[in-house]
C-alpha cells in the first residue's frame, strides 16, 4: 500500500496566517495566528511545522505569501517582502527562518498564484490551459497560470494596482495608499467600507451605490481578458465570495465594455468563464499544499539551502 506523502504549508495573509499539514492534498491539521510583526507571526507557525516534522518527516513545504515579494531565487533578497504599507514587513524574509529550521524541499510563491494552483489542480480551473485567480478581500490581488506554471518575471502580476476607466460622475477618490483609485483602492473590503461607511456585506444588493462598484469590477475583468486571454477567471476572497450579487452585476456590464471585439463572449459565455472559487476559503491553504507538492516532486533543494 502506498504511504500518503506528508506535506505542509504556510499561507501568509494580510490579517491572519495559517500553517497546514496534509496527507497528499487532504488537510489533516492546521493552526492560525494573527498577522502582526514578522517574528511574532512566523515563529509559532515554524514551531508547528517543526513539531509536525518531528512526528514524521515532511516531504515538501509550500509558502504562499502576500506580496509584493521577491520570487527570483538568484536575487539577494529572494523571499523578502518588498515595499508594503503593512507595518514592519518591508524587507522581512519569509523563507530564511523556515530554511534555517527545516531540511526539506521548499517552494515559495504569492498567495494568489498558490490559490490559482489549487483551483487548477482540484477546483474550478481543472482542465484550463490558462487561468487567473482574483481575490477581493482585505486587498485585491491576482495570480496567473499558463500551462500549469505561475506567471512571474521582474516581479509578479499586480492586478490590484491596475488603473481603471472610472464611471463618469463617481466621486469616490479610492483608498489605495499608493495609487488612490486603482482596482484595490476601489474594490477591496476597506475601500468599499470607506465608500459605503459600512461593511459591504451590510449594503443591500438593490442599493444604487453598487452601480459604480459593479462597473469597476467589470472594467477590471475586461482589462484582464484583454491582457491575459485566460480560459477562466476565478474569483475568491471575502468580498468576492461574501457579496454574491456583485459578480453577476459586473458580468452583466461586461459585453458593453468588450464591445463587439469578442462576439463569442456573450453574458452566458462570460458566466461560464468568470466563476467563484470552487474551493472557497480553502483555496489559500490548499494552494500552500499545492506548492509543497511541487517542491517535493521537483526536488527544490536549491530553495531550501
Amino acid at each position: 500500500m502506498t504511504v500518503p506523502r506528508r506535506l505542509a504549508g504556510i499561507e501568509l495573509g494580510g490579517t491572519k496566517a495559517i500553517a497546514v499539514l496534509a496527507q497528499d492534498h487532504h488537510i489533516i491539521d492546521r493552526m492560525a495566528v494573527p498577522t502582526t510583526r514578522p517574528d511574532e507571526t512566523l515563529s509559532p507557525l515554524i514551531d508547528q511545522l517543526h513539531r509536525w516534522n518531528g512526528i514524521r518527516p515532511l516531504q515538501g513545504i509550500g509558502i504562499a505569501s502576500f506580496g509584493p515579494i521577491r520570487l527570483d531565487p538568484v536575487a539577494e533578497d529572494f523571499g523578502c517582502i518588498l515595499t508594503t504599507p503593512k507595518p514592519h514587513w518591508t524587507g522581512a524574509s519569509v523563507i530564511t527562518p523556515i530554511r534555517d529550521r527545516l531540511e526539506c524541499p521548499i517552494r515559495l510563491d504569492t498567495d494568489v498564484n498558490a490559490a490559482a494552483f489549487a483551483e487548477h489542480r482540484w477546483g474550478a480551473g481543472r482542465g484550463c490551459a490558462s487561468l487567473l485567480y482574483l481575490t477581493i478581500g482585505t486587498g485585491l490581488g491576482g495570480g496567473a497560470l499558463i500551462d500549469g506554471n505561475s506567471v512571474t518575471g521582474r516581479l509578479h502580476p499586480e492586478m490590484g494596482h491596475i488603473l481603471l476607466r472610472r464611471l463618469i460622475g463617481d466621486p469616490f477618490a479610492g483608498a489605495c495608499a499608493f495609487h488612490g483609485d486603482c482596482a484595490e483602492g476601489l474594490l477591496s473590503g476597506p475601500a468599499l467600507a470607506r465608500r459605503f461607511g459600512n461593511s459591504p456585506q451590510q449594503v443591500a444588493a438593490h442599493d444604487d451605490r453598487w452601480r459604480p462598484v459593479a462597473h469597476d469590477l467589470a472594467q477590471l475583468l475586461t482589462t484582464l481578458i484583454h491582457g491575459y486571454a485566460p480560459n477562466r477567471i476565478i474569483i475568491g476572497g471575502g468580498v468576492g465570495l461574501g457579496v454574491p450579487w456583485l459578480l453577476p452585476m459586473a458580468i452583466d456590464r461586461m459585453p458593453m465594455l468588450l464591445g463587439d471585439y469578442y462576439p463569442d463572449l456573450t453574458v452566458d459565455a462570460l458566466r461560464a468563464m468568470v466563476v467563484p472559487a470552487a474551493l472557497g476559503d480553502e483555496a489559500g491553504p490548499l494552494g500552500a499544499i499545492a506548492l509543497a507538492d511541487a517542491a517535493d516532486r521537483q526536488h527544490d533543494w536549491h530553495v531550501a539551502r
